[in-house]
């Protein structure tokens, strides 16, 4: 069992794709080395062999240690976090830390962009091959709002421009239909006909994205792409590929899009999680009123 690389993966996950402040993610690095040290001396080298009870003697013997109900309750979060990436990504084939006690915490709201922010960034590309290609790879996230997972992994004939529409395969190989705009359907065309050509060399890959090497993005090389247009763009705030996500369904539930619409095209497995852009929706609505209303 390599759970050092497993680590590295999902700290990895959390600062590209979730795009974790550092102080955070090393919050999560000593949780995880701590859980790894009670693994290996309890002799486990198969994750699929740890169930719940596992978990609990795990959070006991931390008690036992003095830690405090907030340490506790954070390694309880990086437990159920890390054992569904680990599903996610199919090393494993369950989650040991689902039936742990919920502890009620309150959510931050995810970052977005303003559509004008948005048109900004989207602006910022230059007219070069790679330009044009990070100009299409903006346009797709904010036109799909696709997982970086699935964006990297999205193939040259995922893309049906005739008809309006990308086939993404999402967590747990569930393969969904996502509608994208004339726009945005010329601008890979574009890309695909020229830029991908120039890109590919003599690589033999189907991938769509390609780097100025001829092969795929990794997580990592997409996170450093965005970051460069972060600076470029000079919006000021902390952009992602998750940024575009957000944005995405934040932009389009503000303008009255069904939320089962939205569930569908983001791959969200329950609505629960979707609901949390029309709180997004709400909190912007409140903001207004109390700077428009004449009784403030």
């Amino acid at each position: 069992m390599n759970f050092d690389a497993y680590i590295d993966e999902y700290l990895l996950f959390l600062r590209v794709e979730k795009g974790l402040s550092q102080s955070s993610i090393e919050s999560y690095h000593q949780d995880l080395k701590k859980y790894q040290t009670y693994l290996n001396d309890s002799a486990i080298d198969d994750l699929n062999r740890l169930d719940t009870e596992f978990l609990i003697q795990f959070l006991k013997m931390l008690d036992g240690q003095g830690k405090s109900a907030k340490t506790l309750s954070r390694m309880q979060s990086t437990l159920k976090n890390f054992h569904q990436f680990l599903v996610n990504d199919d090393i494993t084939a369950h989650n040991p830390a689902l039936r742990l006690q919920s502890i009620r915490k309150g959510k931050t709201l995810p970052v977005y962009l303003t559509v004008e922010e948005m048109e900004t960034l989207l602006s910022t590309p230059n007219d070069s091959i790679a330009g044009r290609r990070d100009r299409a790879m903006m346009e797709l996230l904010y036109a799909s709002g696709l997982r970086v997972s699935e964006l990297i992994d999205i193939k040259a004939n995922d893309i049906n421009t005739d008809l309006g529409f990308i086939r993404v395969k999402g967590k747990g190989d569930k393969e969904r239909i996502v509608p994208i705009t004339d726009y945005v359907g010329d601008l890979l065309e574009s890309y695909i006909s020229s830029g991908r050509l120039a890109l590919l060399k003599d690589k033999n890959t189907d991938i769509l994205f390609l780097t100025n090497r001829g092969k795929g993005f990794t997580r990592q090389g997409l996170w450093k792409t965005i970051k460069k247009y972060e600076v470029l763009s000079g919006i000021g705030k902390n952009i992602t590929p998750h940024t575009f996500r957000h944005s995405f369904a934040t932009h389009l539930v503000e303008n009255g899009a069904d939320l089962r619409a939205v569930q569908e095209m983001l791959g969200h497995s329950d609505i629960s999680t979707t609901q949390v852009y029309t709180q997004i929706s709400t909190v912007k609505i409140r903001e207004m009123y109390k700077q428009f209303h004449p009784r403030k």
